[in-house]
């Protein structure tokens, strides 16, 4: 019986020692994996962080690298109609009514006359930019159009430039204020003084500048010309025809006329008080003027010429008697 008990005395202990053995292998390579994890996870976070830091370095350089995209909204407009109408006063009316119902309003006018009798006139326009388009088509329909321009000019750099240096030039302005209220000479005061008026007089010709292009930006501009005279119309082939030629060759006769009678208008006066001069000396000037007296003979080294005698009459021949 005791030598049948003797192994399982001894078991018991050796398999609690190696129980415990295990379990402290367990929890030394438990504790390793979490350092590990730990350590991972903070390695993970680092580099992360990194990454994050460069791709934002590299988007502010690409930032910094690119120019900044300007829009397109700083755009003077202008057009130019011509159009052939029935009466010019009633489409001038419908004119100013379409500028002010758009918002905007009437500039310059010039009316005249031909020699014909045809009334013409050009007005110019100024309406909103949004209303433009609108505008110059109510324009086209009031007659006849003959011709028509329009532009339109993109000073978007030029806007961004003014007020870049408006900006630059206020700051400047307020500097040399600062400076002078920190000023104790005299002398000081008075340099800067000088260099506070011409800085304020940039800042001035900078502001007009930016008023006008805001005006023309802000307000397009319209010229429209009003005309009754009748529009010649030319060959098939784009030529001027016959009754063209004609015309024309009238119109330099009527011309070449005109100027004929003009040249003898301004002459006239001059040739009446000529005539009146003349006139003048032949009847009263010219009978009081005394006689020269006849000449002497022209004497030379022999003595004076001899006179032409008349020759002497020859006697009458005697008549025969018987």
């Amino acid at each position: 019986m005791r030598t049948s008990r003797s192994p399982l005395r001894l078991g018991r202990p050796l398999a609690a020692v190696l129980l415990a053995a295990s379990l402290a292998l367990a929890g030394c390579s438990s504790g390793g994996d979490s350092g590990g994890g730990t350590s991972g996870s903070k390695a993970d976070a680092g580099s992360a962080a990194q990454r994050g830091a460069s791709d934002g370095r590299a988007r502010g350089a690409e930032a910094a690298t690119k120019a900044p995209r300007l829009t397109a909204s700083h755009i003077i407009r202008t057009a130019t109609l011509t159009v052939q109408v029935e009466d010019v006063p009633k489409a001038l009316d419908e004119a100013r009514s379409t500028a002010e119902s758009a918002g905007g309003y009437v500039g310059n006018e010039t009316t005249s006359r031909d020699s014909a009798g045809h009334e013409r006139t050009r007005v110019v326009l100024r309406v909103p930019t949004g209303k433009y388009d609108e505008v110059l088509t109510e324009l086209q329909g009031t007659g006849r159009l003959v011709h028509r321009t329009a532009k339109a000019q993109d000073v978007t750099d030029q806007v961004v430039d003014v007020d870049s240096r408006i900006r630059s030039q206020r700051a400047s302005v307020a500097r040399i204020r600062e400076l002078m209220d920190r000023a104790g000479k005299l002398s000081d005061v008075v340099t800067l003084e000088g260099e506070l008026s011409s800085r304020e007089a940039d800042l001035e010709a900078l502001l007009a500048q930016q008023a006008s292009l805001k005006d023309r930006t802000s307000l397009a501009t319209i010229t429209l010309s009003l005309s009754q005279t009748p529009v010649r119309h030319a060959g098939k082939d784009g030529s001027p025809g016959f009754g063209d030629a004609l015309a024309g060759g009238w119109h330099a006769f009527v011309t070449l006329l005109r100027w004929i009678a003009l040249a003898l208008g301004a002459v006239l006066p001059f040739a009446v008080l000529a005539a009146l001069l003349a006139l003048l000396w032949l009847r009263a000037v010219r009978p009081r003027l005394p006689r020269r007296a006849p000449t002497a003979p022209m004497a030379t080294a022999l003595g004076p010429l001899p006179t032409a005698r008349p020759a002497p009459r020859s006697a009458p021949e005697p008549e025969n008697e018987g």
